[in-house]
């Protein structure tokens, strides 16, 4: 197996990782020997998750596959947790709501996708809300769980695991990132890697992995900026934001990193104008999901420092050859 890296301070806490593994064969096992129940929803469930704590771009990814069997004709709708969300009640997300309603990732979705999102704290509950609200309507119908991978608890027909070579080098929780270990990507029915990680596949065959595997390209719309700008965000993996942006040819005078689903106040963007002002910026640069979760309080900001967006998306490499496998998949498990 892959060996394990460092990460400054967090090596301390190797320690503990035996514990945690312990605990997560523990959940496992329940789930396979029937100890925990497993709920089936009526329609076929493609999960879409990851091993690792956040940055894989599972919510991209989300938004390519919708838009992929939306355009065959294919009803489908997302099922996520909703993290963040201020409520535990399922709910149908709102593209006018918020994201203390419903969560940043969800309202993404659902404002990129244009497909129905549904959110709960249990899934299933989400499902079963889907399916009521759409009963009347015709034609094949597929859930997409949004992170998936680590929940169990709903069955799924397809589990579909993102990797990157970050993953293949890396610890579990707490010492570094993983959420489970590596041969549980062995669970996977499709593995999606970065298209511009080739060494990855080779390292996959090598470790006998079968099934199919996916190369997915990455691309960031960077908004333009005349002169120098302010970038800031909250989410798991700042750096690839930043340096989409400086590819791109941003000037970045300086930059702020917020924790994961950071809530932001007005003060976080006083501190932002001024340091802006001061940095003589002409811009804040910031990600569609932090764009979100600032909601109306980016008004307060001053006419002679504009908000602007880049957006993240994710291209399927050989859609179609791809979602005609999902397809005769899903036909298959029926």
């Amino acid at each position: 197996m892959p060996s394990t890296r460092s990460f400054g301070w967090r090596q301390l806490l190797f320690p503990l990782v035996p514990a945690y593994r312990l605990a997560v064969a523990l959940r496992n096992q329940r789930l396979e020997r029937g100890w925990e129940p497993v709920q089936r929803l009526r329609w076929p469930v493609v999960s879409i998750g990851n091993l690792s704590t956040g940055g894989a771009g599972k919510t991209p990814l989300a938004i390519a596959l919708a838009k992929a069997l939306a355009k065959r004709g294919i009803q489908v709708d997302v099922l996520s947790r909703g993290y963040g969300r201020q409520s535990r009640l399922p709910a149908r997300v709102r593209t006018d709501g918020t994201s203390e309603e419903f969560g940043d990732e969800p309202m993404l979705i659902a404002l990129d996708a244009d497909v129905p999102v549904y959110v709960a704290s249990r899934r299933y509950q989400a499902g079963l809300l889907a399916e009521a609200g759409q009963a009347e309507s015709g034609g094949p119908r597929v859930h997409l769980l949004d992170d998936g991978f680590q929940h169990r608890q709903l069955h799924r027909d397809i589990d579909i695991l993102l990797l990157d070579s970050r993953d293949w080098s890396d610890s579990l929780l707490p010492a570094g990132n993983l959420r489970e270990p590596l041969e549980a990507a062995r669970r996977a029915t499709v593995i999606a890697i970065s298209a511009d990680e080739p060494q990855l596949e080779r390292e996959l065959l090598r470790w006998r992995w079968k099934g199919p595997i996916w190369r997915i390209e990455r691309s960031m719309e960077v908004p333009e900026v005349d002169g120098p700008a302010i970038a800031f965000c909250g989410i798991a993996r700042p750096e690839q934001f930043f340096r989409g942006l400086e590819v791109a040819g941003m000037h970045i005078a300086e930059r702020f990193v917020f924790p994961d689903h950071h809530r932001f106040s007005a003060a976080n963007l006083k501190s932002l104008a001024e340091a802006g002002q001061k940095a003589g910026a002409v811009a804040l640069v910031t990600t569609e999901k932090d764009r979100i979760r600032l909601q109306e309080i980016a008004s307060a900001l001053p006419d002679s420092l504009p908000l602007k967006t880049a957006r993240l998306s994710t291209q399927i490499c050989r859609e179609e050859e791809a979602i005609d496998w999902l397809e005769a998949r899903l036909r298959s498990t029926q």
